[in-house]
């Protein structure tokens, strides 16, 4: 699976970005791409789309990992832990916040010494350790859940679902909510729209695997030597 540069970064530029990216904008969207077409978690392109999406939201737009605005100022989880001394404020292309989240995302990575989150939450930020967090805790579920299981992306897209608003519950529960710069548009509502038009670029600009060409097999000549005695008349017929 790979994708068209091009066409991608000419549609987003129009659609989602006010018909502008700077180098970060492009960079951050380039390696999340790769990321993806390196081992993708699956070939609906609805993932991928919900994913970029929810970047474009968590990182106001810069599509880069960052630290939450503010660094959980006002917040539970904005104060140092006592044991380890590190914040768990937001990090990353989905702000990845509390402890038990950072230890989570440390134990399913096999994240070791100095990559791991709990103790050096800093590291959240590396955009590799940023893209697995997002990619895998996205379709595995490991950030929230209610009574009918964790939030994944498969809950909300399969081959019978098609939910880009419902799908914000994978983050946060905050769909509902109408934040004053965005025109009357909810939050679920947002990402929704980014996600339609991130699902556009991507289908246009996807390129699919082709199968080798092989080369045309040489015609098969048998040759057949047989003796007819007289009188007998031989019909030879080709399927």
């Amino acid at each position: 699976m790979s994708f068209d540069e091009k066409i991608y970064f000419d549609m987003v530029r129009k659609s989602l970005f006010g018909g502008e990216l700077n180098q970060g904008q492009v960079n951050g969207q380039k390696f999340i791409l790769a990321s993806w077409t390196k081992d993708p978690t699956t070939t609906d392109l609805r993932w991928l789309a919900y994913a970029l999406a929810t970047t474009k939201h968590e990182t106001a737009s810069t599509m880069l990992p960052i630290e939450e605005y503010g660094k959980g100022k006002g917040m539970p989880y904005g104060k140092p832990d006592p044991e380890t001394k590190q914040t768990y404020y937001g990090r990353g292309f989905v702000q990845l916040t509390w402890r038990d989240n950072y230890a989570k995302a440390t134990n399913e990575l096999n994240l070791e010494g100095p990559d791991d989150l709990e103790w050096h939450a800093e590291r959240a930020l590396d955009p590799e350790i940023a893209a697995d967090i997002m990619f895998l805790g996205m379709a595995e579920g490991w950030f929230r859940g209610d009574k009918n299981g964790r939030q994944t992306l498969p809950r909300y897209f399969d081959d019978d679902t098609d939910d880009s608003y419902g799908a914000r519950e994978i983050i946060n529960g905050d769909k509902h909510i109408v934040p004053s710069w965005s025109g009357g548009k909810s939050i679920g509502k947002l990402i929704a729209d980014y996600h339609t038009d991130f699902l556009s670029a991507l289908t246009a600009a996807y390129l699919p695997d082709e199968m080798p060409t092989l080369p045309e097999p040489e015609p098969l000549v048998v040759t057949v030597r047989i003796t007819v005695p007289p009188g007998v008349v031989v019909k030879v017929e080709q399927d």
